[in-house]
């Protein structure tokens, strides 16, 4: 970034910091939530419960839906494609806030509510990233900004977009390429975690892929020489892409599993399948790395006898900053304050925190709101960033888990099942609506916001979805 452009962020921020933090007991969105906060937890435990994982969410997609219309907004389902996904809106005139709702569940893994390891007999899936929380956090909050809305007499549109397969679907991509965020001033959006805290944002780009292989079968030991092995293509893959490793950029991601690699040891595999992530802080590089990885899979299967083809299943870019709603958003969590544990809560992290490896983060950090921008370097992928590209894009995190709890594990699931996840989405809930009652209430910090955004774009972006022309992949967890 230039310095003319730092210098004109400078003064954004200034001018947003220089519009106080709305209270919650200035605009009633306090009280209004806390009269919902056993409503929402039984919204959120019920969501927890199904565990549905990505296009599969039918009842926890319906759930939310079902509440939003009941406090008058105008659902759309099925939108851009997806079955599970849907746009809720409230309002006439004004200014239009987008809020985020994800409910997908993580396959492969599964907890009770307990602070000792303990998987659910028959149960293939779990909350293991709390979006059973983050969905009815963003509902809770819509609502009750649409209370005020109408109380006040406050001009605006409050908009909520459930957004499903968050967890490697990217849905949200395919809303934004249906245009559905076209007339959007912000958005704002959380996530669970095991702190409180608000950074302009960072994460990586991703591109995901299906790789799959066929040759020939035959008996394995009877006639090996008649048969081509599809599994001895990925292993060939898997192979030259490992070597590639100390080849590329040391800030790069690649990861992949073997989806399937036959049925029994004395038959050839016909069809072997490996499915693969490439991720970067930049779009451009991760296309390069792709491309590499294509090549990887053709020499493979030139070696093998074989034959290769692959399927995009999706792809996100990085997350662009917006530090102008950053910093109004970190203003309303100071004031909403951190996670309070009561004494069994507090008896259960102590077990949990017990079982969690290489902790960096003690127990009762829960209670505070870090600094501004704190681990702000991002590590992971999500499909907000192609969001965070066509409208201006802030985030938070509030402590849903102990702290230390790592994001898909099952001490998540556990204490996402609990108040201790429940408290952690109602400090969600609260600071997403404070923060969009400031936007309606300041349209200086949307125009600031707006001025940013176009100046860390530059006036040549043109917005690229990496997923192409593809349809959502409907099936990709199947």
């Amino acid at each position: 970034m230039s310095c003319s452009h730092r210098a004109v962020i400078a003064s954004l921020l200034a001018l947003a910091l220089s519009v106080p933090a709305v209270r919650a007991e200035d605009t009633g969105i306090g009280a209004f939530l806390a009269a919902r906060e056993a409503h929402d937890d039984e919204i959120a435990q019920t969501i927890w419960g199904w565990a549905e994982i990505g296009y599969h969410e039918k009842q926890s997609s319906a759930l939310l839906q079902r509440e939003l219309a009941a406090a008058g907004f105008e659902v759309r389902a099925g939108v851009a494609g997806m079955p599970t996904a849907f746009v809720a809106s409230w309002g006439q005139a004004g200014p239009v806030i987008g809020l985020l709702a994800e409910f997908d569940a993580l396959p492969g893994i599964t907890q009770d509510a307990v602070p000792r390891r303990a998987p659910l007999p028959g149960r293939l899936s779990g909350h293991a990233c709390g979006h059973h929380l983050l969905g009815t956090a963003s509902v809770s909050a819509a609502i009750a900004l649409r209370d005020w809305l109408k109380r006040s007499g406050q001009p605006g549109i409050i908009r909520l977009y459930g957004t499903p397969a968050e967890e490697g679907g990217d849905g949200k991509v395919y809303m934004v390429r249906a245009g559905l965020f076209n007339d959007v001033d912000a958005v704002l959006q959380w996530h669970p975690s095991d702190v409180n805290a608000v950074s302009p944002g960072r994460s990586l780009a991703n591109k995901k892929a299906k790789f799959r292989f066929y040759g020939l079968s035959a008996h394995a030991s009877g006639a090996p020489d008649r048969g081509r092995s599809a599994l001895d293509g990925v292993e060939a893959m898997d192979y030259m892409v490992n070597m590639m490793r100390e080849h590329v950029p040391s800030d790069a991601r690649i990861h992949y599993v073997i989806t399937h690699g036959g049925s029994a040891p004395n038959v050839v595999p016909d069809f072997a399948e490996a499915f693969y992530y490439v991720r970067h802080p930049d779009t451009r590089v991760v296309e390069a790395i792709f491309e590499r990885v294509l090549q990887a899979a053709d020499g493979a299967a030139l070696g093998t006898g074989t034959r290769v083809g692959h399927e995009l299943i999706g792809g996100v870019h990085e997350l662009l900053p917006n530090e102008t709603l950053s910093r109004a958003m970190y203003e309303s969590l100071k004031a909403v304050g951190g996670v309070r544990y009561s004494a069994e809560d507090q008896t259960f992290a102590e077990e949990l925190y017990a079982n969690i490896d290489n902790s960096t983060k003690p127990l009762g950090s829960q209670a505070e709101v870090q600094e501004y921008g704190y681990e702000s370097p991002g590590v992971g992928s999500t499909d907000v960033a192609d969001i965070s590209w066509n409208v201006p894009t802030a985030g938070l995190r509030t402590a849903t888990w102990v702290p230390g709890t790592p994001a898909h594990s099952w001490q998540a699931v556990a204490a996402g099942g609990t108040p201790i996840g429940s408290k952690g989405m109602h400090v969600a809930a609260r600071t997403l609506a404070l923060t969009a009652a400031q936007l309606f209430r300041s349209p200086d910090v949307l125009a600031a916001a707006r001025k940013e955004f176009e100046q860390r774009r530059g006036p040549d972006f043109k917005y690229e979805p990496i997923v192409g022309n593809r349809e959502p992949p409907l099936d990709y967890r199947d």
